[in-house]
């Protein structure tokens, strides 16, 4: 399994994620699969398909239930629209049912 925490330097919510992730990583029994990936500019943004910072990717696709409708690539803050409203951070509910689902294509 894969799992990239997509960022750029100086993301508060990046660097509040990372910790949390990794806890949620190591329940699951999948310590070793994080990759931590720097996203440097604008272009690279766009090439990433990187919808803003913190991004989290499993075996290639976003955590975010909603993330293939969106197109709206950039070297930014991410937000995550939630039942509890707008959120810095994935909820650890969707890290989770990507982890599941990723095993289940395994």
């Amino acid at each position: 399994m894969n799992v990239e925490l997509l960022y750029f330097d100086g993301c508060p919510s990046y660097e509040k994620l990372l910790p949390r992730l990794r806890s949620l990583l190591d329940d699951a029994g999948e310590r070793d699969a994080l990759t931590l990936r720097r996203v440097e500019s604008e272009n690279a943004a766009v090439a990433e398909r990187f919808l803003g910072s913190p991004t989290v990717r499993i075996n290639g696709r976003d955590v975010d239930p909603g993330a293939a409708d969106r197109d709206d690539f950039g070297l930014k803050c991410r937000l995550y629209r939630t039942d509890a409203g707008l959120e810095h951070m994935p909820p650890d509910r969707w890290i989770r049912a990507a982890l599941e689902r990723a095993r289940q294509r395994a």
